[in-house]
């Protein structure tokens, strides 16, 4: 499965993967804070473990960030 993710192209072995899995594999360590857009519709936090990944999907993970 190819997917774009922030802007570059990622292969995936797998045939069925869902948003938490992607997650797992591209930042295993650093999911809180963040939000997922595919196809430039957000997905809540909840439906992550639920939502099937496509081929050729753009994913766009945005991290929260602190300033003043």
């Amino acid at each position: 499965m190819e997917l774009k993710i922030n802007n570059q192209i990622k292969q995936f072995q797998a045939d069925v993967l869902h948003i938490q899995d992607m997650l797992d594999i591209e930042i295993p360590q650093k999911q809180n804070g963040i939000a997922v857009a595919i196809n430039n519709t957000v997905i809540p936090k909840s439906n992550w473990n639920s939502h099937l990944l496509t081929d050729s999907d753009t994913i766009l993970i945005i991290s929260a960030t602190q300033g003043g």
